[in-house]
Parts: structure tokens; sequence; C-alpha cells
């Protein structure tokens, strides 16, 4: 049984590893714009507050940083299946 739920995650794992690289790239993309737009607010206004919504981009970027190790590690098991099924 436990065999079978480990091989469905890594199907599942397998299966969704082109979308954590597309989610990491836009996390990213959308951290950059998101803190050129604050640095644009804080510039026009210098009673803006900053470290609110420096935590903001800081955890997109965190988000970002685990769907790169989760397609890490879908590339990391696809290459294992693949050595595995060669002779």
């Amino acid at each position: 049984m436990a065999a079978e739920t480990q091989q469905r995650f890594v199907e599942r794992a397998l299966r969704r590893k082109k979308l954590f690289l597309a989610l990491s790239i836009v996390g990213i993309v959308i951290a950059v714009v998101l803190a050129a737009y604050y640095g644009y607010r804080r510039l026009n206004d210098p009673t803006f507050p900053i470290g609110s919504h420096a935590v903001i981009v800081v955890l997109i970027l965190l988000n970002s940083r685990q769907n790169l190790r989760q397609y890490r590690f879908a590339s990391f098991i696809e290459d294992d299946k693949k050595r595995a099924s060669d002779p």
C-alpha cells in the first residue's frame, strides 16, 4: 500500500514538473515587479510603509524557491527512472 502511494506521488510530481518551473519563473517576475513598484511608491511618498511590503516580496521569492526545488526534485526522479530503465 505504501509503495502504491509513493508511486502515485512520483507520477504526480513528474506530471507537474513543467508547472513547478513555470510557477517559479512567474513568482520571480511578480516579486521583481512588486519590488520596483514599491520602490517607486517609496520614492514618491517617503511615508509609504516599505517594511510590510518587503515581507510580501520575500514570501513570494521563498515560494518561488520552493517551486524550483520541486522542479529539481522532479528532474532528479525523472533522471533516476531513466537510468533504472536502461540496461
